[in-house]
């Protein structure tokens, strides 16, 4: 039993030292304003480890946070100016969708859909660090895959005709890769570790007081 225990506990050790976050942000975009409930022709939004930490819609027009963690540790010039950029993005989507439209001869009474979805992962390393593992920055149009950036290689992939004249042109500019290879693997990372961080003290905080509710 007790050689069980140290197993366990050892075997408990090496999980936590492996732990792996994420740190993703989602772009929705629709060609023109649907009328479904909860459907906005725009949103954009963050999610740490698959939860959402703030969010934007064309509605309502302003970055807010999603968790408590988030709205007591970031301050409000970070909010600002994130609504300035959900902003600017929201525009540079309705600009990209009518180049698609036309790109592809469709009907533009019709709804289309583009979407961007960025962000890293990393793992935790034994000095409680955060590590770089993975990076995703890929576009889809109209529920397909339409572009996505190989961070080994530093290029740009299409898997289909249409999107060819986009990987051309990007490919082109080395600054963009640069910019894209740069921010999944040390920006990225870098407001992950932060974001994780935050969350560990409020995690902390809460645990406390529960202790002492417990022990008053």
């Amino acid at each position: 039993m007790y050689f069980l225990a140290v197993f366990v506990l050892l075997g408990t050790g090496l999980v936590a030292n492996c732990e792996m976050h994420s740190l993703t942000y989602i772009y929705t975009a629709f060609s023109k304003p649907v009328e479904l409930p909860g459907l906005h022709e725009f949103t954009a939004m963050g999610l740490l480890d698959n939860k959402m930490i703030d969010y934007f819609d064309s509605d309502n027009q302003k970055k807010v946070p999603k968790q408590d963690f988030m709205k007591k540790q970031m301050p409000v010039e970070y909010w600002e100016k994130g609504t300035q950029s959900r902003q600017s993005k929201q525009q540079w989507f309705k600009v990209n969708i009518d180049i698609l439209i036309k790109r592809m001869r469709q009907n533009d009474s019709d709804v289309h859909i583009l979407q961007w979805r960025h962000g890293c992962e990393g793992e935790t390393q034994p000095n409680g660090k955060l590590q770089y593992r993975h990076g995703t920055d890929m576009y889809s149009y109209d529920g397909t895959d339409f572009l996505s950036f190989d961070d080994s290689h530093s290029t740009w992939v299409a898997p289909t005709a249409a999107s060819e004249p986009t990987k051309r042109k990007w490919d082109e500019v080395q600054v963009l890769k640069e910019y894209t290879k740069g921010y999944l693997e040390t920006e990225c990372m870098d407001w992950l570790s932060k974001f994780v961080e935050f969350g560990k003290k409020i995690d902390a905080s809460m645990y406390d007081l529960k202790l002492f509710i417990f022990l008053f």
